[in-house]
């Protein structure tokens, strides 16, 4: 049975994908639990951040649809190449878009040691912060599936998983930017509670991602047996 992608703007559920993020939780608190502290401990690893993230949303994939599945799992390297590629991807292009401030730095710290301040420095500095976090986080939100398409549907190539982000996050950036901030907002409620309990609450940062990438990968892709079916209907 072939399964084929068909990009399109995603119907982003902020409010139900929270809700079966705890439920999920609350149902096999104890797996989820053991498999998110061995994503923690992958994640130490270099370069096995993004794989061990991968791996875990892999693992929640097989729980939700009670498939056989370990919290060993994680530690699997089969998708390291792809992850490992999007890392220094990440990594370049943050030092690029770094490159014109340390410039500007640089001049600016040679000058003062010539006693000649120079005020267009600050002028520099402070709108091109401000450009630089928005660019981050533009990038960040236009990729947000990218991590779901690796793991959970097997895209290799980098520069086509960043394509059908794209179009999946087409109007949805500040409902997905404040889906972020809400979820991470209540996976750190354990700092509140008790300061180890933060391990307690960061579980249901990855269960309710799972949910959200989840359903939009729903939403793109189709059957081709049933496509066709439905066709020969009419």
């Amino acid at each position: 049975m072939k399964v084929n992608l068909t990009p399109k703007p995603i119907n982003f559920k902020l409010g139900e994908y929270i809700n079966k993020g705890f439920e999920l939780l609350k149902k096999d608190f104890g797996n989820i639990f053991v498999a998110f502290l061995l994503c923690f401990i992958m994640s130490i690893i270099p370069f096995c951040g993004l794989l061990a993230k991968g791996n875990l949303y892999k693992y929640l994939q097989r729980l939700n649809r009670n498939q056989p599945a370990s919290p060993g799992d994680i530690f699997d390297f089969k998708d390291f190449m792809p992850y490992f590629m999007l890392q220094l991807i990440i990594f370049g292009s943050v030092l690029l878009l770094y490159i014109p401030l340390f410039a500007v730095l640089g001049i600016s710290g040679a000058l003062s040691e010539r006693n000649e301040p120079n005020p267009m420095v600050a002028l520099f500095v402070f709108p091109y912060m401000f450009l630089l976090i928005a660019a981050i986080y533009y990038f960040v939100l236009k990729g947000f599936y990218i991590i779901p398409l690796i793991s959970l549907k097997g895209i290799k190539e980098i520069k086509e998983a960043w394509k059908i982000s794209k179009v999946m996050t087409k109007g949805n950036l500040l409902s997905i930017f404040l889906f972020s901030v809400v979820v991470s907002i209540l996976a750190q409620i354990g700092i509140v509670a008790c300061g180890i309990g933060i391990f307690l609450t960061l579980p249901f940062l990855y269960t309710a991602n799972y949910f959200a990438y989840e359903d939009a990968i729903q939403q793109i892709e189709y059957d081709e047996i049933i496509e066709i079916g439905s066709k020969n209907e009419f």
